[in-house]
């Protein structure tokens, strides 16, 4: 399954909860982003599973009500503010004598709201790698094979073009060709998945 393609026409998909493709899609991207932020916090496999299904659902119900405007921030950061708050949830819970009392649901959706500080370091790692894989499985089938190896082993691997030329019997010249190309379309693909919502 591929990811969505483009970003903002997938939000608006997803205000309808019946669209399961939508939500496949959404789960698909940013399932694992979730997950992997929330294995670098420390939570175990069994916790990082419930703590991105509870996220998804919120993320669920947000949209079903709308809650998600862009006019306050990036999608990126709103959903990293719902992953933090989860988070913090869920490791205050394993901390004797952390556990508050009290709330509400218009608690929660203010938490949900980005804070000046709406990211970080392995949150931002996380979502790029995952951008990455997406756009790098849509787009490699656009290129030859030799087209994509060349942009693989120096891109990627970072071996020299010299190197690459020789293993793929390619001038160092077509290497850099290659590589410049893949890029090119790995960028453009990139800004069609986040489209205004980055």
């Amino acid at each position: 399954m591929g990811s969505p393609t483009t970003r903002p026409s997938l939000l608006v998909r997803l205000r309808n909860p019946r669209d399961r493709a939508a939500w496949e899609e959404f789960a698909h991207l940013y399932a694992p982003i979730i997950r992997g932020y929330a294995r670098r916090r420390g939570l175990q496999n069994a916790d990082a599973d419930d703590l991105t299904q509870e996220v998804l659902r919120r993320v669920a119900g947000a949209m079903n009500g709308h809650a998600y405007d862009r006019q306050r921030g990036t999608f990126r950061a709103w959903l990293f503010a719902i992953v933090r708050n989860q988070v913090r949830r869920v490791v205050g819970r394993q901390r004797p004598g952390d556990i508050g009392v009290g709330g509400t649901d218009a608690g929660d959706l203010l938490a949900d709201q980005p804070a000046p500080a709406d990211s970080d370091p392995d949150w931002d790692a996380e979502y790029d790698r995952r951008m990455f894989i997406c756009t790098a499985a849509q787009v490699r089938a656009d290129f030859q094979p030799a087209t994509w190896e060349a942009f693989w082993r120096t891109a990627v691997e970072g071996k020299s073009g010299q190197v690459v030329a020789a293993e793929l019997g390619l001038t160092v010249a077509a290497v850099y060709l290659a590589k410049g190309r893949v890029m090119a379309r790995l960028k453009e693909q990139v800004r069609l998945l986040q489209g205004d919502c980055e």
